[in-house]
């Protein structure tokens, strides 16, 4: 357990933060860093295979220990952190024996991690939470994952006695950006089937997803002197307002929950002459999904009626699919990790995931990955932590599917 949070805080203090604005692969210079120290720990602890290529995706092999024919397993986790909260100077501190009081992150500020806010803290009460100073995020989203992976394959290299089959493990860069799959090389993986580590408490298991997509909506006004506007001024704010109106209010981020689709208005700027909208599409059902992309489209078409050829541009572009459409016809890699759930004594949660993961975009192409957990809650902001005993949990659940794995598919 000492070695698993060493590694954890040694990678949380590595600033690796992505960048959405870039057009470079990583993002950041910055994730080069644990991209190469990831390479040294994995070669230290006695990976073969190990390999970095031009985008920063690293990739290492655990060779099987059992002569039987088992399949090639896999697990992935993303070293960068969200864009959106400090990344910088990462301090993690730790709490042990947790009394469900208080947690003071940073007096200065008066940020307090409180179970009265968060009442999940009460569920860590008497185990050891790792937090963050108050000035930074802490980064278990998803340096949990990589530090429990690592770990998990020097367990199984130093207990030969736990039999399994090949095993490929992959870090890479810019999943916070929605690009962490962009790049990942599928076929010189390898793998028959793989995991993210990249969930939250204890027991998540997600092979669903929204169905995703972009939408771009420009809006044409007409700019023309106040004083002399009559009739011929078109204010594209004004058609704006009048746009936005036109959504179901109740199907909302905000008003949805569960398996509840949205239109979610994400950004807009404007003046007369023009107005941007940005929006995002999600829901689970594909038909849905399929649905309200057609909606705005109508939309278009009903405003330029109404307004005018050409007053209202919508560019539409997909974003990721629900991954339950791959996942469903190989079921078996969903029932071999809540049967060594059960195994270790952890409750399998099953739960659709309201977003996104390089799971998804994974599966879609050829390499079906559900996302497991991997400890950490609150993330990206200050108010993050970890229990050092779900990394334990996620670390000993990963050994575990490697050794039901050799015994359930081994031929």
């Amino acid at each position: 357990m000492e070695k698993l949070v060493e590694r954890f805080i040694k990678y949380a203090k590595i600033d690796s933060q992505s960048d959405p604005d870039s057009n470079t692969t990583p993002s950041t210079e910055k994730q080069w860093q644990i991209a190469r120290e990831l390479v040294k720990d994995l070669k230290e602890i006695g990976m073969q295979e190990v390999e970095i290529d031009d985008k920063g995706y690293v990739y290492a092999t655990l060779p099987a220990n059992t002569d039987q024919d088992v399949p090639v397993i896999g697990f992935i986790a993303h070293y960068d952190t969200a864009p959106d909260y400090s990344a910088a100077n990462v301090n993690p501190q730790i709490v042990k024996n947790y009394d469900g009081s208080d947690i003071v992150l940073n007096k200065e500020k008066g940020l307090v991690l409180s179970p009265s806010y968060f009442p999940e803290l009460k569920n860590y009460i008497g185990q050891t939470i790792i937090h963050t100073d108050g000035n930074s995020l802490l980064g278990a989203d998803d340096k949990a994952g990589i530090a429990e992976i690592v770990d998990a394959m020097d367990y199984l290299i130093k207990h030969p006695e736990i039999k399994h089959g090949k095993i490929r493990v992959g870090f890479n860069p810019d999943e916070e950006i929605g690009l962490g799959a962009q790049n990942f090389n599928v076929k010189k993986f390898g793998a028959d089937w793989a995991y993210t580590m990249d969930g939250s408490v204890v027991g998540e298991l997600e092979f669903e997803n929204f169905n995703a997509a972009g939408v771009s909506v420009k809006i044409n006004g007409k700019s023309v002197h106040p004083g002399y506007a009559k009739d011929k001024m078109i204010n594209s704010m004004l058609i704006a307002a009048d746009f936005i109106k036109a959504f179901p209010e109740d199907e909302t981020p905000q008003t949805t929950s569960g398996y509840e689709g949205f239109y979610h208005l994400h950004n807009m700027k404007g003046d007369v002459e023009l107005t941007e909208l940005h929006y995002i599409i999600r829901d689970f059902d594909r038909q849905k999904f399929e649905d309200r992309k057609k909606f705005f489209k109508k939309m278009a078409d009903d405003f330029n009626n109404k307004y005018g050829k050409g007053t209202v541009e919508v560019t539409l572009k997909d974003q990721y699919y629900n991954m339950r459409e791959k996942i469903e016809p190989v079921k078996h890699v969903v029932d071999i990790v809540k049967e060594a759930m059960i195994d270790l004594g952890i409750k399998p949660i099953v739960k659709a995931i309201r977003g996104g993961t390089d799971g998804a975009q994974l599966s879609f192409m050829g390499l079906p990955c559900p996302n497991v957990f991997a400890g950490g809650l609150n993330f990206h902001g200050p108010y993050e932590f970890v229990p050092v005993e779900s990394m334990q949990k996620a670390r000993d659940l990963i050994v575990k599917i490697a050794e039901k794995t050799a015994k359930k598919f081994g031929k």
